[in-house]
């Protein structure tokens, strides 16, 4: 294990921002994604090399986690979302209720982001959906965020999508 690998697995995750929302609410309005991905985004990355740059790498990121949620949860219960940092990498973790008919989908999802594959799904994904699907969302932030993506299943009926954003990283 290199260096900076090992330092990087010793260093604990600092907490930065999080929220709660009953489910209801956030799914009220579709423009909740925006804002509050946006309002996250600027609150985190104000001492970053590039703020600005930083912040509109995550806004996009977090956005597009939102979404999904919006698209899959069901109307009952909380979600949650928290923002952690470890160096250049910031975690999401994105908690909502799921319908049991959904944690198989997300399941699959999530473990398709990390077969040799996903760049080939992505582009497929893209050139055929009108509307991105959450499975093309997910792969996009493997593919384009060079994230890292986990699903914690701990506390049903909610589940967790844990999501490493390297974007200190990220070549523009």
């Amino acid at each position: 294990m290199a260096v900076a690998e090992q330092e990087r697995a010793e260093a604990p995750f600092e907490p930065l921002l999080q929220f709660e929302m009953e489910v209801g609410t956030f799914l009220s309005d579709w423009q909740h994604c925006d804002q509050l991905s946006t309002f996250m985004a600027r609150m985190i990355s104000h001492n970053r090399a590039d703020p600005v740059r930083h912040s509109n790498f995550f806004s996009s990121a977090l956005n597009e986690l939102l979404e999904v949620s919006f698209r899959g949860a069901s109307a009952d219960g909380q979600i949650g979302c928290a923002v952690f940092r470890q160096g250049s990498t910031e975690r999401v973790r994105l908690t909502f209720p799921c319908p049991p008919g959904q944690r198989q989908f997300y399941r699959e999802a999530v473990s398709k982001t990390r077969r040799g594959n996903a760049y080939a799904r992505y582009l497929d994904a893209i050139s055929t959906d009108f509307a991105p699907s959450r499975e093309a969302v997910l792969l996009d932030l493997a593919i384009n965020f060079d994230a890292e993506i986990h699903l914690d299943e701990s506390d049903p009926p909610s589940i967790t999508l844990v999501v490493d954003l390297p974007l200190e990283g990220i070549v523009s």
